[in-house]
């Protein structure tokens, strides 16, 4: 594949960073779930068949006023735990389905935990990557993306995965030491085709299964600020090099906070670098995303959200009352562009109706000592909760 020189300075990324030399292909062996084995398989039923089969032993038993009750109960929650086969103190961190099977998914964790589901999120299993464990790491996976059959995953330490076969087996593509940053995002984009992103905001797209890989920024977002401080970022002075958290448009524009919440940046496709932002509010950020009407949310430490004036990238933005109990709110998911779901910390759990105006809490996580990091609709029908301690919260519809 052809690339395009720079002519660079030391802060500046290289263009071509990744060639193809002696890539491995391995067969990821199904582990039997671990000492939670006859847990899962005993909890296999979830809460709605419980109340199914409890409301046909208490109809025998002449009890119908209290099989209505726990119906009702039931109701007033649109989410159910799933128990995972995986050691406490996991935090999960990405979910991924096959978009041409989305009964087949895969969950993504620290401590190199990898799972994998054939029934929709309901049961999963333990996946092993034989050529990690050969290691003497443990990797941290941080963000899995399927487009078609076509998967990939990225971790830390620096560890790229790509399937052609919808995860049957994974290929493991050699990086070079001189990648800028930790990988924290990967975005299957089409065939053979992937876009990958460091928490030092390097950003290469490849078009040939990861044998290339071809800058799309020219230089990491440190060297961006030394020029741009005296432009009038706050608090660009004390950057640290790194992200906090980064999100993607389906369009490909991006949003990443700083690692100390004190400003945001944005990229487009086209763009050579990111652009720094002022934040708009008093406190500092904690994440922001993109709505599903095109315009950004955003959220501050100590749990407040703010939605942007209308849509695209701005810096003008206004608060939403919420009810989090006093916690931080930490990722907001849009089931659609009426619909969405915001989740923090101590089981904070959120739901608007009306696009955002307003919010009421659904209770399904009060008594889960966990926080939950991630939001995550697959499509309308299908939507997970991710949390510390391993977490997974699913959604009932």
């Amino acid at each position: 594949m052809a690339t395009t020189k720079f002519i660079l300075n030391p802060s500046s990324l290289p263009n071509s960073l990744f060639n193809y030399r002696h890539s491995r292909t391995f067969q990821q062996q199904q582990q039997p779930p671990r000492t939670l084995n006859n847990t899962i398989k005993a909890s296999a039923l979830n809460r709605r068949d419980f109340i199914v089969d409890t409301a046909a032993v208490l109809s025998v038993s002449g009890l119908d006023s209290v099989t209505s009750s726990v119906a009702k109960a039931d109701s007033l929650s649109e989410w159910e735990r799933v128990l995972l086969p995986i050691d406490p103190g996991v935090v999960l961190l990405d979910i991924a389905f096959v978009p041409d099977d989305p009964l087949h998914g895969f969950l993504l964790g620290t401590r190199q935990t990898l799972l994998e589901t054939k029934d929709g999120g309901n049961t999963w299993v333990s996946r092993s990557i034989s050529s990690a464990e050969d290691e003497d790491f443990n990797y941290r996976f941080n963000s899995i993306s399927f487009k078609g059959k076509e998967g990939w995953i990225v971790g830390k330490p620096a560890i790229l995965l790509h399937t052609a076969d919808s995860g049957d087996s994974w290929e493991r593509i050699p990086l070079s030491a001189e990648l800028p940053g930790d990988m924290v995002y990967i975005k299957a984009t089409g065939e053979n085709s992937a876009e990958m992103v460091t928490d030092e905001g390097a950003i290469y797209v490849t078009a040939n299964r990861g044998y290339n890989w071809k800058a799309a920024v020219q230089e990491t977002v440190s060297a961006t600020l030394n020029r741009t401080v005296s432009s009038g970022i706050s608090g660009a002075s004390y950057y640290t090099g790194t992200f906090n958290t980064v999100n993607r448009s389906p369009e490909g524009n991006y949003v990443a906070v700083s690692s100390r919440g004190n400003f945001y940046l944005t990229w487009e496709p086209g763009q050579p670098y990111w652009q720094p932002h002022n934040r708009a509010v008093a406190r500092r950020i904690q994440n922001m995303g993109w709505r599903a009407d095109g315009g950004l949310w955003l959220l501050v430490r100590g749990g407040g959200l703010y939605l942007s004036k209308g849509t695209g990238i701005t810096e003008e933005f206004e608060e939403i009352p919420v009810q989090s109990r006093g916690f931080g709110i930490l990722d907001v998911g849009y089931r659609s562009k009426e619909e969405a779901w915001a989740a923090g910390g101590s089981g904070v759990l959120l739901k608007t109706t009306n696009s955002g105006k307003s919010w009421s809490r659904d209770k399904a996580a009060d008594n889960i000592a966990a926080n939950l990091y991630s939001v995550k609709f697959i499509n309308d029908k299908q939507g997970f909760v991710l949390g510390n301690d391993g977490v997974l919260l699913k959604y009932l519809g």
